[in-house]
């Protein structure tokens, strides 16, 4: 690995941990020549599946775009930007699990609104009004009233677990 510093090739590895739920390997190194310490992300690079869009047209996937979507439901929300990632990086191996070649891009839209509930609730009705473009209130309202739903249908699944 080149320093960024001097341009060295020579780099030691110092700590190595898994990041992301595993999804990513984290390095901290540092130079031989000047002794800079610099962190390095390591991640598996495979061939993601193009997006069908509602008007037939097909577009490689764009993780930047992703990125921008999710930032944009969570902006001034009090989520961590490793959550961020990891909801990121859930959404890409779930996927490359399918083996498909070409996904709808709907696929895509309705793993971020998944990754939301799980995430920030204010953030999930907020993608969910533009992606799915709500019309007046009351669409607002189906929103909330299926979170509330699933809170309490989660609510229920761990009460019957804890008594097991």
């Amino acid at each position: 690995m080149r320093c960024p510093f001097c341009g060295m090739q020579d780099t030691k590895v110092l700590d190595s941990r898994l990041v992301s739920e595993g999804a990513q390997v984290r390095r901290r190194r540092t130079c031989s020549h000047c002794q800079e310490r610099f962190t390095t992300f390591e991640v598996a690079e495979l061939q993601m599946p193009k997006l069908i869009k509602s008007d037939g047209s097909r577009e490689p996937f764009d993780e930047d775009k992703l990125r921008s979507g999710i930032l944009k439901a969570i902006e001034k929300r009090p989520v961590s930007s490793e959550s961020i990632e990891t909801a990121i990086a859930r959404i890409k191996e779930k996927m490359q699990a399918t083996g498909e070649r070409e996904l709808p891009s709907r696929w895509t839209g309705e793993a971020v609104m998944e990754e939301l509930q799980r995430l920030d609730q204010v953030a999930y009705v907020r993608f969910a009004s533009v992606y799915r473009s709500f019309k007046d209130i009351s669409e607002f309202r189906d929103a909330i009233d299926h979170l509330e739903n699933r809170r309490d249908s989660v609510s229920l699944a761990d009460v019957k677990q804890e008594g097991k």
